[in-house]
């Protein structure tokens, strides 16, 4: 590993941080793409 001296929590937090702000983006992307496809396939049902 890396030696971070003195600002090793600092680093590991912000790279935690940014980690799960990641995951949250593509879990919310995946979330979105699902309700698109089921809202696409009900429109092209109806018609």
């Amino acid at each position: 590993m890396i030696e971070l001296g003195k600002y090793a929590g600092t680093v590991l937090q912000a790279y935690g941080v940014s980690l799960v702000l990641l995951l949250g983006i593509v879990v919310q992307t995946i979330r979105a793409n699902a309700r698109a496809r089921a809202a696409l396939q009900e429109h092209e049902n109806r018609g």
